[in-house]
This record gives C-alpha cells, structure tokens and sequence, in this order.
C-alpha cells in the first residue's frame, strides 16, 4: 500500500496572500478599549478628587486660634486729688540740715527727725562718724560670725535678695527706697568681704575705728541740734502747698467748681510733714451719669496709675451734689497709705467688676445637637468638641469662657480652637490648607 500525505495545514497568516491587511482578533480590540475607558476613569476619579479637596481648602479652608486666659474689666479713668491728715514741721531757717527718715517711714512721737548743724565742719563731722560706725558694724558682724564659710553663704544670699528689691524699687518709680537699697548693698557687700579677714587683724581694725569714732564725737558735741516728731504718724520729706488747703474735714463739702479750680497755698518746709492717721481720701469729679452708679458706703477697687502696684480697696465716702453736669465723689482708704505719701494730683481707673475665663474668638463658638455650646479644637489629627459656658462676650469680636467638660473634653489655655473647617464634626480628620 502507498502512504498517503497528511495534507500540509498552513496558518491563517500564511494563507493571506501578499498584500491584503489581516484581520485584527476582536477579543484583543475589546481588552484593550477596556483598559484604556478603566484608566480614564481612574484619573478622572483622581482628578475629581483633588479638585474637590482644593475647593473645599479655599471655600472653607481650616482657621483656627490658641486660646489663653484673659480678665476684662468694666473701668472709669478718672482724675483726682488724694488727700491725707498732714502736719507740716516748721522750717530749719535755713540751716545745714540731715533727714534721719526716709520717705513713708513710721516715726513716733518724740522720734528723731532730722539734725540741724551749725556749720558745714560739723556736717562733715558726721558724715564721717556715719562711715566709721557702718564699719564698726560691719567689723563687729564679722568678728561674731561662727564660721567665715557659712557668714559668707548668708551674705549672698541677703546680697541678692537686696538686688531684687533694688531693681524692684526703680521699676515702681520709688528712687528714695532704691537708694536705701544701694546703701544696704553696699554695706553687705563689704561686710563679706570681712568675714575673710584674720581675727587679730578684725580686733586691731576695731580698735582704730572705736578711737576715731571717740575723738569725732567729742569734737561734734554742742555743733548740732535734733528735731523730733511732735506727733505719731508717717514720715514725708515732700511739702507742696495743699496739706492746709485739702483736708479731711473739708473733702464732702467740695464742689466740681472748687476741684478744678484748687490752688496749693505756697507753704514749704525742708523739714517735711508728718501724715497722722491711717485714713486717707481719694476725690474726685465725675460726670452725673458714671456718679449714678456710686453708693455712699459701698466698696469699690481704685487702681493708682503709679505708687502702688495693686489694686485697693476702697469704700465710698460721699457723692456730692450735681453742678453742671458734674459730681464730686469722695473714696476712702485705709490700706498702704505709706506708699502714697507722695501722691497728690493723681490719675487712677475705678475698677467696677472682672471676669477671668478662658479668651476665644466668637466665631469658635458652635452649638451642638444637644443643644450645648463649646469650641473644636484640634487634638492630634481630629476635632474634638469640649464643652464651655460663655461668661462674657464681645459683639463679633471674642468671648470669655469656662471649661464645663471633663477629661479629655476639658478646654484649657494653650488649646487650638477651630474658627472655620469644612464637614466640621467630633472627631473628624482635620488638615490645613496647602
């Protein structure tokens, strides 16, 4: 038998001739319109998204503000004239004249005042009587301290507190207390730096300074006079005319007309004037519609502009009579008088009431489903609502708050709150803009 052939089976591209495009196979034409329509959308997906986003940032973008504690208070700023019990000393006569008190200083009756001298010999007589006695002193300290060691770690320690209220002094305007402060400091610098010194020469050095001390007082005996206090009360080296014309027992009987048109008598004195008492006055003119609120007897706060670095208590003495639009409102004090001896004509506020709380921008303030306020802040990536009860508030400006959550919902100064966010809800995933 003969083989047969197998018939040769030629491809399908084989059998095209030359020259005839093939035919492209369907199932591969639909995957890849597919692929391409499935691309689209997914960078159309993209696209929409991030426009989205940038919208919602530049329609509602993300604001927020720190909270902090903040006080207002309701004041009157006025301007008057402080008015004490004062006892002029008569004059020197013109004579070499040392004040042995400082300002405000508390003097008893009979209390030494101040030295008059008959020449300037005798002043400069005691100017070195002073030095050789502040060196007595500092010899004595050092000559009893147990331990030089210890004697110089107290002298430190008093030598900084000294430069504390040294600079405390001339940040209040007081340069008669800063003064004394510069004199301490002096005195305790140099008594350390005798408490180094070996014991026989402290003794030797002690001895010389006693010697001296004798001879100038011998030779000053007779030179000098001392003025004393006629009465109790607070020393003040400063004497400018109203001590006669402003008075205790005149103040309710003043009018608006009589304030302004006050004039000091011209008296003065180096010697000073003694303040007796503990009672000192504050008038002032108000105008009839801020004098409505006053009530003789009533307690108020009165805040010096200078002189004192607290507010005090003060209670109304008296609301005088109406004169063309004007009230004469007399305060009384019995607290600090020694710091305001140098005070007269004087502007202060009136400080009529103060809220403390916690200061945040109006427009944080969002009211629940519950119906209750409170701000969002921002804790980590989220919004969280905390509670909060507005104690006082500014039209469109800020408001004062209290926390009235607990926890983690407790609001507390140094916390972002959120004025403006889109989708803003507890615990939504916040992010700034750009």
């Amino acid at each position: 038998m003969k083989k047969r052939n197998a018939p040769k089976i030629e491809s399908a591209r084989d059998a095209i001739p030359e020259g005839v495009p093939a035919q492209e196979d369907p199932k591969k034409k639909n995957g890849s319109l597919g692929t391409k329509a499935l691309t689209a959308l997914i960078c159309l997906a993209v696209l929409t998204y991030f426009g989205i986003q940038v919208y919602t940032s530049y329609a509602d973008p993300l604001i927020s503000a720190v909270a902090y504690t903040y006080q207002v208070e309701d004041t009157i700023s006025v301007t008057g004239f402080v008015v004490r019990n004062e006892l002029v000393m008569e004059d020197s006569g013109g004579k070499l004249l040392r004040l042995n008190r400082s300002e405000g200083e508390r003097v008893s009756a009979g209390g030494k005042v101040a030295q008059i001298y008959s020449d300037q010999a005798s002043l400069d007589r005691q100017t070195e009587i002073d030095k050789l006695q502040t060196q007595l002193d500092q010899l004595n300290y050092a000559s009893e301290a147990a331990s030089a060691s210890e004697a110089a770690l107290k002298m430190d320690s008093q030598i900084a507190e000294k430069l504390v209220a040294m600079r405390r002094a001339v940040a209040s305007d007081r340069l008669d207390t800063a003064s004394d402060s510069v004199a301490d400091l002096e005195a305790l610098v140099l008594r350390r730096d005798y408490t180094y010194t070996d014991a026989e020469d402290l003794k030797a050095q002690t001895a010389n300074i006693q010697s001296q001390l004798s001879t100038l007082k011998a030779q000053s005996a007779g030179s000098t006079r001392t003025v004393t206090a006629p009465k109790a009360g607070l020393y003040s080296a400063v004497v400018d005319g109203y001590e006669t014309v402003l008075t205790p027992d005149t103040v309710d009987t003043l009018t608006p007309s009589d304030l302004s048109s006050l004039q000091p008598s011209g008296a003065s004195s180096d010697l000073g004037k003694l303040v007796l008492g503990d009672t000192w006055y504050f008038v002032v003119s108000l105008s009839a519609d801020d004098a409505k609120s006053f009530t003789e007897g009533a307690s108020e706060k009165l805040r010096f502009a200078k002189g004192v670095d607290r507010d005090l208590s003060v209670t109304v003495q008296s609301v005088g009579a109406e004169e063309n639009g004007r009230v004469v409102v007399v305060f009384r004090g019995r607290t600090y008088l020694a710091q305001l001896t140098l005070l007269r004509q004087q502007s202060a506020d009136i400080v009529r009431s103060s809220v403390s709380g916690i200061r945040v921008p109006q427009q944080a303030i969002r009211v629940d489903e519950n119906g209750s306020a409170g701000v969002y802040c921002i804790v980590g990536v989220e919004a969280r609502f905390k509670p909060v009860k507005v104690l006082w508030s500014a039209d469109g400006e800020y408001a004062l708050v209290r926390a009235q959550g607990t926890g983690e919902t407790t609001l507390r100064p140094g916390d972002e709150v959120i004025l403006s966010a889109g989708g803003l809800t507890d615990g939504a995933v916040v992010s700034y803009a750009g």
